[in-house]
Formats: C-alpha cells, structure tokens, sequence
C-alpha cells in the first residue's frame, strides 16, 4: 500500500472501524445451527462487518467526548500491519468456515456444497458493508447539515443533540410507518389472497363430519386455504384398516376458518357446535389443536391419533391468522394466545359435563407458534393434569412462558437442549422416542411432551442472543450440533436470525422439521388399550413415506 493510497483510506473509513469489522466478519463465519449458503453467509458477514465498523468508531468516538483529547491518527505502517493481518485472517476464517458449513451439511444429513464457491462470501460482504457504511454516512451528512441550521438560534452543542435525535426519529418513523406497514400491508394482502386459494386436487367432503361438508355450519369457501388442506387431508377407510383391520369409522376432522366468524370466541363456539353436529364428543379421542400463522396443521403430528385409534377420533382446529409464523409472531401473537384458550375454555365447558365414564380423551396439540397458543389455557403443569388427558407440544418458540418456566426451573444437572422438570413426572422433553423413557422415574398421567431439537432455531432464537450468553451455549452441544459453535455477542443473533428462515428445509430430525416423530410422543401420551411398541414402529415408518 503506497502512502497517497493509505491516506486515501484513512479519509474513507475509520481506522478503528476496520479492525472492528474485520473481526466481526471473521467471528460471522464461525458456525451456528443450521447449514448456510454462501450468498446467505455473505450477507450476515456483510452485516456484522458493519456493525463492528459502527462499534469501533462509536469506541473512538466516546472516548474522545470522555477525555477530551482526539486519538492519534494511524500511520502508513499501521494501514499496512491492519491490511496483512486481515487479509491473512480473513483467508482463514473462509476456509474454515467452508469446512464447518461442510460438517454442519453432513451432520443434518445435506450433501456439502463446493467449498470453491464460499470464497464469494468476502465479495457479498464488502458490498453489503460499503452500502450499510454509505447509508450511515447519509443519515450522519443529513443530521449535519439540520444541527448547522439549528445552531443559528440554539447553543451548537444543543444543535448537534437535537439534530442527531430528529433524524434517528424521522428514520424510525419511515422505518415502522412507511417501510413496516408497506411491508405488512402487501404481505397481508398477498396471504389474504393465498388463503382464499384452493388446492387443485380438493373438493368439498361428502362425509358430514367434516367440517364444510353435508350439513357442516361453515362453508368450504370460509374454512381458507390451509382449512381445506386439512380437512381435505388424514387417511381414509381403506388406508385405516390396511393398518387396523377392518372396522374402522370415519374420522371426525372440525375445522373455523378465519372468514368464518369475527372474532375468537365466535369462532371457538362455532368449532363446538360443529363438534356436536358431527358427535365428536362421542369419539374415543377428541384432540384440539392450536394452528400455526396461516392456520396451517402439520398432518404428520395429527394423523397418528387417526391411525392409533381406527378412526374413533376428533381433530379440532381454529384459525386466527393467514400470515406466516414468524409475521404473525409480530402482529398476530395475542390472537394466537386468544386462539388457544378460547378454543380449549368452550370445548372444555362442555367435555367436563359428560360422565366421566362416556367422554372422550381430552388432549392438546400445538406446534412453534400454535404451542405458544395451546399453552395459553393453563396456568402450569397442575392445571393441564387437572383438565386434559395429554397435551403434545413442538417446536416451542423461545417466548412460550410454560416453557420458560420449565426450562428455569429444571432439575438441577439437566440440559437446557434436553430438560427433566420435577423428574419426568408429568412433563417430559424429547429429541428422539427413546428420550420419552427417561428419566427411568414413574411417568404419571396425564402427561405432556415438548419435541424440541438441540438445531432448532425457532426454539432458541432470543433478542438476549445480542447480548447474553444462553443456557444451551454453556453446556455440551446437542446432538445435531457442532461442538465447535460458541456464543459471541451480537454474532450469534444474527447467525441464529438468519437460520430461522431455513429452519424447515433441512431433513427430519433436524432443524424445525419433526417428521414422524409425533406418531411416538402420542403413543405416550394416550396409547389406545393394546399398543405397544411395535404398532409404534410400524406407524411412523408409515408416516415417514412420502408417497402417502
């Protein structure tokens, strides 16, 4: 580096900024939860690069306000020892991040991509830190010139305050007042016309009890996009006795669409009224279900009840939202609590009041964002022993406060990736069936089981990443996790931020893709009279096949 050109970097970018960002990117490519493609690695790197710029020259900053003295300015030789060293670091961090994201591929049963086509991380980031600094350096240009006007009728120092915090004001607003409701807006609009959307090869049922169906209360049309999904799907006659026997009864499948009624309780009083035209309450097993954001059911964690108990059953679900989970989380997250116990309080007003020798099971069920909803009805473990017969939650979100309560006040020694809460006596966490055996203690009724994988983000994603380090992080890694993945602030947000948007697109078992795994928790939680093991076997090895 020639001297005219150090200087020239020297007038561009801050020195202290640079090393920052060359740290922080280096620290970006250390791994995480999930496999990542170069393009989505070299945009976090470009991001957290651009942090550290700011922290560093924030750093330089303060000290000055504080001493009042301005820091040395760095010399040529100083450019140069901040050049080598990066460009010697960063050339590491890359080939050992190519290598981890190749173990983390493995280690969740992906083939590896071409380790050649991460040196296009480096690229990808320079440009989205120079665009992030280019951005910054307006809004700091624009603040300027506002505390240069200012400064003709207010003190300079006042001028410059009030300047800083206008822009900061005005950038927020445009952030949450034009570019978030823009965002919101259309998306709300896109989903609006998803869930009016009818899959090609679904038709209105012919059985009345589906919901929608010959005399149902609803219509096909308001049961929305994911409605007709489910009720349109689970296993008919002829699949339930090919692994039954004869004998089997038409499921009962209830489905609210969100269109259907205009507000929770509506809603949940119509999914009651539907359980009683369709005589759900005189089946052996009665299950209700909280929906994910787009009042999606996941089929492979409801069929097995279906499977379990030939037919003999009710599935109940309502919808409070058509946007996406992690949308919905943002807006809709309060009508997801309202959803869950509006559902359970008027089914249970009337299950309680059938003899106890005549009613169904009463049992629960919610994944990521619909276990935030189920468990909304309970106050904690006593209640749900003393109102259900089972409750199967997965995937919980990191903000589930059931979850929480249990997760801090587990047993002492046990992991926060794989919890035992008051040894295993009503609840018990699972990453694989066999953990639903242990602890070896006696596991009571009614019992409730959390799915959860130690490479799920959706469960460990926490705005206190940014600055605290997690329970998972202090221990041994999970199982589906690298021993090598740390905590650093800041870094690990991001990195666990950018790995819930794949959270599903990684084989089963991993991730936030549960598989059949649920068809094992069920026959824990309300084996019918004579399972056992091998009929459990035999029905997830069912539910795994994809052509079904």
């Amino acid at each position: 580096m020639t001297t005219e050109q150090t200087h020239t970097a020297g007038r561009r970018y801050q020195f202290s900024g640079l090393v920052v960002a060359a740290v922080m990117f280096c620290m970006s490519l250390t791994p995480s939860l999930l496999p990542r493609s170069w393009l989505i690695q070299g945009l976090i790197s470009g991001l957290l690069a651009a942090v550290g710029y700011g922290l560093g020259t924030l750093t330089v900053w303060l000290g000055k306000q504080l001493t009042g003295r301005t820091p040395p300015r760095p010399g040529p030789i100083a450019w140069r020892v901040l050049a080598g060293v990066a460009t010697v670091g960063c050339v590491i961090f890359i080939y050992l991040g190519a290598r981890w994201q190749t173990q983390i591929h493995r280690l969740v049963g992906l083939d590896p991509p071409p380790r050649i086509g991460y040196l296009l991380v480096l690229p990808v980031a320079v440009v989205t830190l120079v665009a992030l600094i280019g951005l910054a350096r307006l809004l700091r240009r624009a603040a300027q010139r506002l505390a240069a006007l200012l400064s003709r009728w207010i003190p300079a120092a006042a001028a410059r305050a009030a300047a800083g915090l206008a822009v900061a004001l005005l950038l927020l607003g445009i952030l949450n007042g034009v570019v978030l409701r823009a965002a919101f807006t259309s998306a709300d609009a896109s989903f609006r016309t998803l869930n009016g959307e009818t899959h090609a090869d679904l038709a209105a049922p012919a059985d009345p009890v589906r919901s929608g169906g010959p005399g149902s209360l609803v219509t096909w049309d308001s049961l929305g996009n994911q409605g007709r999904r489910f009720i349109g799907g689970g296993p008919g006659i002829a699949e339930l006795e090919a692994f039954g026997g004869p004998g089997a009864r038409p499921p009962v499948r209830v489905y609210i669409g969100i269109d259907a009624a205009g507000s929770s309780r509506e809603r949940a009083a119509l999914a009651v009224e539907e359980l009683e035209r369709t005589r759900g309450f005189d089946r052996a097993v009665l299950c209700l279900i909280t929906t994910t954001g787009t009042g999606w059911v996941n089929e492979q964690a409801v069929d097995p009840l279906e499977f379990m108990y030939h037919g003999d059953s009710a599935l109940v679900a309502t919808q409070y939202s058509y946007l996406p989970s992690p949308i919905s989380f943002l807006v809709d997250k309060e009508r997801a609590r309202d959803a869950g116990r509006d559902l359970f309080d008027a089914v249970y007003a009337v299950w309680s009041r059938l003899p106890t020798t005549g009613r169904p099971k009463l049992l629960v069920f919610g994944e990521s964002l619909g276990s935030f909803g189920a468990e909304a009805a309970f106050s904690g473990p006593a209640d749900v022993r003393n109102r259900t017969d089972g409750m199967l939650l997965i995937g919980p979100p990191n903000r589930n406060q059931l979850w929480t309560d249990f997760l801090t006040d587990r047993d002492p020694a046990s992991p926060a990736v794989l919890p035992v809460y008051q040894q295993g006596e009503t609840v018990r966490f699972a990453a694989d069936p066999a953990d639903l055996t242990r602890p070896a203690g006696a596991w009571g009724t009614p019992r409730v089981v959390y799915l959860q994988y130690p490479s799920d983000p959706i469960t460990w994603w926490s705005p206190r990443l940014m600055v605290s380090r997690p329970d998972w992080l202090t221990e041994p890694r999970g199982a589906d996790v690298l021993s090598t993945v740390r905590w650093y602030p800041f870094v690990t947000f991001w990195q666990v931020s950018a790995d819930m948007a794949f959270a599903n697109n990684v084989p089963a078992g991993h991730g936030h893709n549960f598989g059949a795994t649920p068809a094992a928790a069920w026959a824990q939680i309300a084996p019918p009279l004579g399972w056992n093991a091998e009929r459990t076997a035999t029905l997830t090895r069912l539910l795994s096949r994809t052509d079904r």
